[in-house]
């Protein structure tokens, strides 16, 4: 499985860290292949979710384009909200 991260994703890493939220690629390729949860959409996207911390999920917006998986954005979400 190979992963592409759009210039958006690229950019969260850095507004994420300014946050208090410290990702990495890893954390994020991992969310995908290991999800807690994984919703789809009408649009062809998902939306796969796994534990961040004691409080917190993170949430994967991605496509997939054959073999590749876009990661579209990315985004922590109060743990309680998504019955995590």
């Amino acid at each position: 499985m190979t992963f592409r991260f759009t210039k958006h994703a690229r950019a969260k890493f850095v507004r994420m860290r300014q946050s208090g939220f410290r990702l990495t690629q890893t954390k994020v390729k991992e969310t995908i292949a290991q999800p807690s949860k994984t919703e789809s959409r009408d649009d062809g996207t998902f939306i796969a979710t796994s534990l961040f911390d004691s409080n917190h999920v993170l949430r994967v917006v991605y496509r997939k384009e054959g073999d590749i998986i876009v990661i579209i954005t990315f985004y922590p979400g109060r743990r309680k909200a998504y019955d995590i």
